[in-house]
């Protein structure tokens, strides 16, 4: 049951083992040194592929920041065709090439660890252009929402009206009969 009123405040006893709920972070350097080996492992066994994924270049959402550009998650078929017109098919084993991989000696070629230094990201132009007022579209008669409005209504009723003269123009040829 709820307490009513204004009722003085319970002193409670508070007093819990906190030293054994302490988080502490003592090896903070050594998982720093341990993730960079590993990071360089894995850079070492995929060589000389690159350890990153490839990602699109995308514009950011809103007003705020759509002058900027950034990785994202989906391509263009645009993107997706550049991208092949650089890849080189590495074989799997050298002396079993297959259909597709490079015939280029390797030693040649020049290698990159992370598909982002390939491909970087290009900064847009993200300055505002000035127009005169004469190149201004002129203002639709009626506003652009009527104009709308209006072509949508003829394309819905095109099929009625000329029905409707098309049995004029044979009531008309009947009477002249």
């Amino acid at each position: 049951m709820a307490i009513k009123h204004n009722q003085k405040i319970v002193k409670t006893h508070l007093r819990k083992d906190w030293q054994r709920r302490v988080k502490t972070h003592f090896d903070q350097a050594g998982k720093k040194k341990s993730r960079r080996t590993a990071r360089q492992a894995k850079a070492a066994a995929v060589a000389p592929r690159p350890v990153d994924k490839l990602k699109p270049v995308v514009r950011c959402p809103t007003i705020k920041y759509n002058r900027r550009v950034r990785t994202g998650r989906g391509f263009t078929l645009a993107e997706l065709k550049a991208y092949q017109e650089r890849l080189i098919l590495l074989p799997r084993r050298s002396n079993a090439p297959k259909k597709g991989d490079t015939k280029t000696d390797l030693t040649k070629v020049e290698k990159v660890s992370l598909v982002s230094a390939a491909l970087p990201i290009a900064p847009t132009d993200i300055a505002f252009k000035e127009i005169s007022k004469g190149d201004m579209p002129a203002a639709i008669e009626g506003g652009a929402y009527r104009a709308l409005r209006d072509a949508r209504s003829n394309q819905r009723y095109q099929g009625a009206r000329e029905k409707r003269a098309r049995e004029k123009a044979e009531a008309e040829a009947d009477k002249k009969k």
